[in-house]
């Protein structure tokens, strides 16, 4: 029988997992090298999949009754994620699409999108996971791996401290929406919202699954749940680059 893994071990382990979370196509969505056709595919999948809904997502975990502490994370997380009220008062999902306006894009651009394959799969998964009646493998797939990136190791040994308003205001001038595809800075809020709210984030999502997994057994369902979204997200990501006419070297 596997042994359980000291709450440290635990971590590296699925911070592993997410140093592979990186796709060899995202150098060109970062260093515009898309057209505003390539964008669009791009965005639209990315709303199907997880932004339109993720405060629904966190909600379901939370309706499984994980323990105080950890409702509260995630309530304050939905709160964010679904009012804006920790940051600028307007939803995440409204901001996304406030941001696509500065790209020239319309709300009903992103009305009735026709999900890829992939893309169905990957959603399909987060669905499923978010209902799971183990509330840790949810938030898991939803906390540490949807918000998660491979900067996630840095960003424990790291943490961010909260941002200035210029520092904030230099992050917007230098993204690659701005610099590169001519969107104006103030449609970039939603930026600006996750400068503002990300300080800390991500150890509260680490604290509640590596906190809330007592046993070797559910250690390594959740290993396995964040492998199978790793796997998914890189199939759909490869998806979307395949759809954008993205080739590989």
């Amino acid at each position: 029988m596997t042994a359980r893994l000291t709450q440290a071990r635990f971590l590296d382990a699925l911070l592993k997992i997410m140093d592979g979370k990186h796709h060899w196509a995202w150098e060109h969505f970062a260093t515009g090298r898309l057209t505003k056709d390539q964008l669009k595919i791009h965005f639209q999948q990315e709303y199907f999949v997880y932004v339109r809904d993720f405060p629904v997502f966190l909600a379901r975990i939370h309706g499984q009754n994980p323990p105080p502490d950890v409702r509260r994370m995630l309530a304050e997380n939905i709160y964010e994620e679904d009012t804006g009220g920790l940051s600028l008062g307007q939803s995440h999902p409204e901001l996304f699409l406030t941001m696509m306006e500065g790209l020239g894009f319309s709300a009903k651009d992103f009305e009735h999108i026709r999900p890829l394959p992939a893309s169905r799969a990957y959603r399909a998964w987060l669905d499923q996971m978010s209902t799971h009646k183990q509330w840790v493998l949810g938030a898991a797939t939803l906390t540490v791996f949807v918000e998660g990136s491979v900067k996630d190791r840095k960003e424990l040994r790291e943490p961010s401290k909260p941002k200035t308003a210029e520092e904030i205001e230099t992050t917007i001038k230098n993204h690659p929406l701005v610099r590169f595809h001519g969107a104006h800075p103030d449609s970039m809020d939603l930026i600006r919202a996750h400068q503002l709210v990300e300080a800390g984030h991500r150890h509260d999502a680490y604290k509640m699954v590596t906190e809330y997994t007592p046993s070797a057994a559910q250690q390594q369902s959740v290993q396995t749940s964040l492998k199978k979204s790793l796997r998914l997200w890189l199939a759909y990501r490869d998806a979307v680059a395949k759809a954008c006419g993205i080739k590989k070297g």
